[in-house]
């Protein structure tokens, strides 16, 4: 049931590398500064989804850990999430939450950090800074926890979203813990889409919604 939800949240492509895995945000060690008082075991749970797809590799569009510095408890954590990846190649383009993630992805040889990467003309990046000086044709990023507001009867409900703008694909947080940002605010939370003046929004469950005026 849980790996259906992943897999609403998650997409997966065709490059060059094979099958590719792409999740965002998934804020490992999100417990303590969210306010909970429990172990949630959402990384454990992430992993075993992970290893059920089998992709030939996983890109993480940035924020893998929530806390900015990497204490005790978050490097445990990191280090029992990737280490039940076994083999699979990892590519993390880092994020503003991501602060010395390298000191635990550093142990393993199947993982790759960097501000971003270029696939078959395909930019992934996470979506806090300014564009890399590259060409691409389309690219994927995650930051902003895309969601909007939908009406059922007098009810109304944030729910997650997949957000296309022009050549840009955002994802939804993959934790299902973490509720998203209304995309019209969103938005401005990324240098080089803050102009941006509409948006496309699909549902997890593939669902079209329509357009979006940002402005």
């Amino acid at each position: 049931m849980e790996f259906e939800l992943f897999r609403k949240l998650s997409l997966e492509i065709r490059t060059s590398l094979g099958r590719t895995l792409l999740i965002a945000d998934p804020h490992i060690a999100f417990e303590a500064s969210r306010g909970l008082r429990i172990r949630t075991r959402f990384e454990e749970r992430l992993a075993d989804f992970i290893n059920s797809e089998d992709p030939d590799v996983l890109i993480i569009l940035g924020d893998v850990k929530e806390p900015l510095g990497m204490g005790i408890f978050t490097k445990r954590l990191l280090m029992g999430f990737f280490s039940e990846l076994g083999d699979i190649r990892i590519l993390i383009t880092r994020g503003n939450h991501d602060g010395r993630i390298e000191e635990v992805a550093g142990k393993f040889r199947n993982i790759e950090v960097s501000d971003h990467f270029l696939i078959d003309d395909v930019l992934f990046v996470h979506g806090n800074r300014n564009l890399p000086d590259v060409q691409f044709e389309d690219a994927y990023l995650g930051h902003i926890h895309p969601a909007v507001s939908i009406k059922f009867g007098s009810t109304l409900r944030k729910t997650k979203c997949f957000l296309r703008t022009g050549r840009f694909l955002i994802l939804p947080t993959i934790n299902p813990y973490i509720s998203g940002f209304d995309v019209k605010s969103g938005i401005k939370m990324i240098p080089f889409l803050k102009d941006a003046e509409r948006g496309e929004v699909y549902l997890p469950e593939g669902v079209y919604l329509g357009e979006v005026s940002f402005v």
